[in-house]
């Protein structure tokens, strides 16, 4: 029944929009807003705490739900969870906009794939920003609530996609949050340290299927670890790879400019590259989403 409530989910998430009034995501983002405004204070301890406050009432009524239908909430919050659609409309409007010239246009959607600023990227720049930001969140949007949903059903993903969310609410390296938001930085890195990974895995297998196999696997051993994030460190590597371009270099943000490491070799991304980055991740998220099946099917 699990295999048939992940079969589900990946069917809603193709066939409906995401919700853009009352999604359940954004009235956890207004909850976890909340609990900050009363919680937070510059230390460690106040973050775990205000990751426990948070998360765990969402987690327990998904678990409550659970038991009482499991293949119903399973479907219901994997859908709700994955990302993966929104993700690749948002890029191909990108590579449409960077293909006609549309610089400012491109740049509107960029807030929508990461937190850079789009003010300061040329069209090369938002072709690398877009590139990287597909393959991110692919693993993070799309690979994780899969696994997620294959490990543990509607608990497991609802956790996850809470620990995500405040994670990019509060987990920057930032005099704010430094302290504030380890708790969550650090679990939702090892929450996605497996997913990550898969989404690699599979990165590398198409990289095998045009050519770039050997490339991928370099990448991976010899790129990613210099990459500040654990887990996008192999996703990134091995998409680049994958495409055959080079990621990586200045990365402007609102609050300053980052040095990222190169990742795999090649030129620049372009608008082609980030209609191919679309491809790869539907390639992607459809191999992940056959083996959490399979993987369901087995167990059942």
């Amino acid at each position: 029944m699990r295999a048939l409530a992940i079969g589900t989910g990946l069917v809603a998430d193709r066939v409906f929009a995401d919700p853009e009034q009352h999604h359940p995501v954004a009235y956890f983002g207004t909850w976890a807003t909340v609990t900050e405004r009363l919680l937070y204070r510059d230390s460690t301890a106040a973050g775990v705490t205000h990751l426990l406050v948070t998360v765990a009432p969402v987690a327990l009524a998904a678990q409550w739900l659970h038991s009482k239908a499991p293949t119903l909430t399973t479907a219901a919050t994997l859908w709700i969870a994955l990302g993966g659609s929104s993700l690749t409309r948002v890029g191909e409007q990108v590579a449409t906009e960077l293909s006609a010239g549309h610089i400012e246009r491109a740049r509107t959607w960029v807030p929508w794939l990461c937190s850079r600023d789009p003010q300061q990227l040329d069209d090369a720049g938002i072709a690398r920003a877009a590139t990287e930001s597909i393959a991110e969140n692919t693993s993070d949007a799309a690979i994780a609530p899969l696994f997620w949903a294959a490990v543990g059903g509607a608990p497991t993903v609802v956790v996850h996609r809470c620990v995500n969310t405040l994670d990019a609410m509060v987990g920057y390296r930032n005099e704010r949050y430094n302290n504030f938001g380890w708790a969550a930085a650090n679990l939702d890195d090892l929450l996605a340290y497996v997913p990550a990974r898969l989404t690699a895995g599979i990165h590398t297998l198409c990289a095998a299927i045009s050519g770039r196999g050997s490339e991928a696997v370099r990448a991976w051993k010899e790129d990613a670890s210099a990459h500040p994030s654990p887990n996008a460190g192999p996703v990134e590597a091995t998409a680049a790879a994958a495409l055959g371009v080079q990621l990586g270099g200045p990365t402007i943000y609102p609050h300053g400019t980052e040095q990222r490491p190169r990742l795999s070799r090649g030129p620049k991304p372009t608008a082609d590259t980030v209609r191919a980055a679309v491809r790869l991740a539907r390639r992607t998220q459809l191999i992940a989403g056959v083996l959490a099946v399979l993987f369901s099917a087995q167990r059942g």
